[in-house]
């Protein structure tokens, strides 16, 4: 009977699904470095050129944020001790949290332990079963992820299809109309640079839906902020030229601080309302240990290198101008992404692996980016560019990719 047919233990079920993982080329290992985060790695014990990583503006090894972190840790030690209603709330993050708010020009901000931690904050606080979330489909896992824990009745857009969220919109106008289900609020989320992608949402599209619908927007701007606009505001001031009025910013603006900023962390950007608001029912933050103040110096002292040194935006687009340049050149099928992310998609998992382990062979570190962290058949190296990127690392880049692609076997 199939009742008494022996049962998989624990240990034999993942062991098993392990293996699955194994011969599918979707098995992940993480891979030690040593030393600094910066450009030059040594990984493994094979020193390497960075090119996967989220530090745009090359801040996450700049002596600056480390001496201003120590100054903090003299004073601060190493943790906070207990959530920011506790007694984890440091000056160091209240003076973070007003900088962060003027730089963006925003009423307040508040501080996240990271911006998992942000989205699902914001989701669960502000949504439940009576609302109606509005999402891209290919917005990062903490968004739909926020999303699903949330309640809220949940309607996935074809990615960028601008159409697709005004038909959404369309429809959760006429469900409030008629009663249905009594929904309430409708939140239009995105990402603001799509993480694996590297394109930007038409954020004028959806602020001038979400107005003419009297739905709120909430945007995740971790790839813009720091990296795009003249000032490096983010993705609302790219939008926002000489040209064309300003872009009003969305009701929720969310962003990282380990990104181009080169610390840890996140925030949520918005009114007053907004913020105090998220004190008192984002579980997320209620229930964590503040961030250690040390990161909080260390991400203040990086905001004002970004003010101060508009030449590492410059640098940074330079260099993605010139490797796209490069790759056309070669004929390399890249995205059309003018963002520091740049995915050179190969199909299937073993040839994004095949094409990484021969760069890794070459000196540089550029990490496969395989399913479910991508859509099955889009398995991808996910090239990223920085600031601090010589034109010699770029070229070096290009002409290692291009042997790399010569030996790989014919895609599928």
């Amino acid at each position: 009977m199939d009742d008494l047919a022996p049962r998989l233990s624990l240990e034999q079920r993942l062991a098993a699904e392990l293996q699955q993982l194994r011969t599918a080329e979707l098995y992940r290992v993480r891979r030690a470095v040593e030393g600094g985060h910066g450009v030059a790695l040594t990984v493994q014990g094979r020193r390497c050129v960075n090119f996967c990583s989220n530090d745009y503006l090359g801040l996450a090894a700049d002596p600056r944020l480390a001496a201003a972190a120590r100054r903090a840790l003299e004073v601060s030690g190493t943790g906070s001790g207990a959530s920011a209603l506790i007694s984890g709330y440091n000056a160091e993050h209240g003076r973070l949290e007003e900088e962060l708010a003027a730089f963006l020009g925003r009423p307040r901000v508040l501080l996240f332990s990271s911006g998992w931690a942000a989205n699902l904050g914001v989701l669960r606080a502000l949504l439940s079963k009576s609302d109606t979330l509005i999402a891209d489909e290919l917005n990062h896992a903490s968004l739909i992820d926020g999303g699903r824990l949330s309640g809220a009745r949940y309607v996935r857009v074809p990615h960028g299809e601008v159409a697709g969220f005004e038909r959404a919109l369309r429809d959760a106008d006429a469900e409030r109309r008629e009663g249905k289900g009594e929904r309430r609020e409708t939140l239009v989320v995105t990402d603001a640079v799509f993480s694996m992608d590297g394109d930007i949402a038409d954020l004028p599209a959806l602020t001038s839906l979400c107005q003419a619908h009297g739905a709120s927007l909430m945007v995740d701007d971790a790839h813009g902020f720091g990296v795009l606009g003249a000032y490096g505001h983010g993705t609302v001031e790219h939008f926002s030229t000489p040209l064309a009025s300003s872009l009003p910013p969305p009701a929720i603006q969310v962003a990282t601080l380990g990104k181009s900023l080169g610390a840890a962390g996140a925030f949520v950007a918005g009114s007053e309302t907004l913020i105090e608001y998220l004190i008192q029912r984002a579980r997320s933050w209620i229930f964590s240990t503040a961030p250690p103040p040390a990161i909080a110096a260390a991400a203040r002292a990086a905001l004002r290198i970004v003010q101060a040194e508009p030449q590492r935006r410059e640098a940074l687009h330079a260099n993605i101008r010139r490797f796209r340049s490069g790759a056309a050149q070669l004929g390399l099928g890249l995205s059309p992404s003018l963002t520091p992310i740049q995915p050179l998609v190969l199909g299937a998992a073993e040839r994004a692996l095949s094409l990484s382990r021969h760069l890794y062979d070459s000196g540089y570190w550029v990490a496969a980016i395989r399913p479910p962290t991508v859509p099955r058949g889009t398995s991808r190296l996910r090239i990223t560019l920085s600031a601090t990127h010589t034109t010699a690392q770029v070229d070096g880049l290009l002409a290692a990719l291009a042997e790399g692609l010569l030996q790989l076997p014919a895609a599928a």
